[in-house]
């Protein structure tokens, strides 16, 4: 299955331009078998879907992009959202509680919203890194693959889309079979998944090692932090 995990609609992240019905037919039209919402700091879209809901042959499942004080991070499976402002640990540990998964979004974005080199002292909450993300630029994207790879961390691929044709830009292939939310959550933790780039209406994998993305000093420093 591939499904894009990270999307924002306009009724619920004021910063969109997606309409939900919208998105839907757009994920149909290029072959997505499903998508994740993740507005900002909320899942209030789970007052009108539930946590999960198939429209149109098309998974929805609702999560919530959440800011900490060191960036970004992607939950699923909090069903109560915080409404301060957390450490990033502090928010991970929630997640871990509620029995969800927690990815780090556009950890290296040059907009201070992403975990930085913050991954390295959260790395063992984390259960994965949005390494390829379609609002990034592909040489932070690069940056985050090395990282997830080097902390051990398995990538995921999604669009972050806030326009129509940004959705599916990248997105995650699961081996898994997943019919709800729950399914979701436990693909996630099986780790049985990689990122995918939609190019020429195709989604293609990736395969790469972070040794044969990024120059070589800059591996060295990556192993020295």
């Amino acid at each position: 299955m591939i499904i894009d995990t990270h999307i924002h609609e306009n009724k619920y992240s004021s910063d969109s331009f997606i309409d939900f019905k919208k998105a839907i037919d757009m994920a149909k039209l290029i072959g997505l078998d499903g998508i994740c919402i993740t507005n900002h700091d909320n899942n209030d879209l789970r007052m009108d879907l539930g946590d999960y809901v198939k429209i149109n042959g098309v998974l929805v499942i609702v999560g919530a992009e959440v800011l900490t004080h060191q960036g970004d991070i992607l939950v699923f499976g909090l069903k109560d959202i915080p409404k301060e402002k957390m450490h990033a640990e502090e928010l991970l540990r929630l997640v871990k509680k509620h029995k969800g998964v927690a990815i780090a979004a556009h950890p290296f974005r040059n907009n201070n919203r992403g975990l930085e080199n913050h991954l390295h002292e959260v790395a063992d909450l984390l259960d994965g890194v949005e390494s390829f993300n379609g609002s990034t630029y592909s040489y932070h994207n690069l940056y985050a693959y090395a990282t997830a790879t080097q902390l051990g961390l398995p990538s995921l691929g999604a669009s972050d889309a806030h326009v129509m044709d940004r959705i599916g830009k990248y997105a995650t292939k699961f081996y898994d079979t997943i019919r709800d939310d729950i399914d979701f959550i436990e693909a996630i933790k099986s780790k049985n998944f990689h990122p995918v780039m939609r190019i020429d209406g195709i989604f293609k994998d990736f395969d790469y090692t972070y040794e044969e993305l990024l120059p070589r000093k800059k591996i060295t420093n990556l192993k020295q932090k």
